[in-house]
């Protein structure tokens, strides 16, 4: 998968914009991660907040929207190209405040840019 920006939505997932995706589950290559919480769009960069539950002890995580590949809107479930330990290992997410900070913002989105590339497979 090649991301052309991290903080959009690939051409592939392109019709999810504008769509309410709180409470959707969220699906890893390697299973599920959690639900959305709350998406956000500061300064265009569109991202959803994922509670994970007790998978990493009840903490969020933060996903850029560029590395959904799909969302199945009758089973309200949204696909990720990347593997539950990637999603855990990105830059921690602590408070809301940072959905704001734009250094944190970049350091996530510097870190998903140097994932492996991979095949994309879109659900509807």
């Amino acid at each position: 998968m090649v991301i052309d920006s991290i903080w959009s939505y690939t051409s592939d997932s392109g019709h999810m914009e504008g769509q309410d995706l709180t409470g959707c589950t969220v699906v890893a290559e390697d299973g599920t991660i959690g639900h959305v919480d709350r998406q956000a769009d500061p300064s265009g960069m569109r991202h959803l907040v994922v509670d994970t539950g007790v998978w990493i002890f009840g903490r969020s995580v933060l996903v850029p929207v560029g590395v959904v590949t799909g969302v199945d809107v009758a089973d309200r479930k949204i696909s990720l190209s990347c593997t539950r330990g990637e999603v855990k290992a990105e830059p921690r997410f602590r408070t809301d405040s940072e959905t704001m900070d734009p250094d944190y913002l970049a350091s996530v989105g510097d870190y998903y840019h140097r994932l492996p590339p991979r095949e994309t497979t879109t659900i509807t």
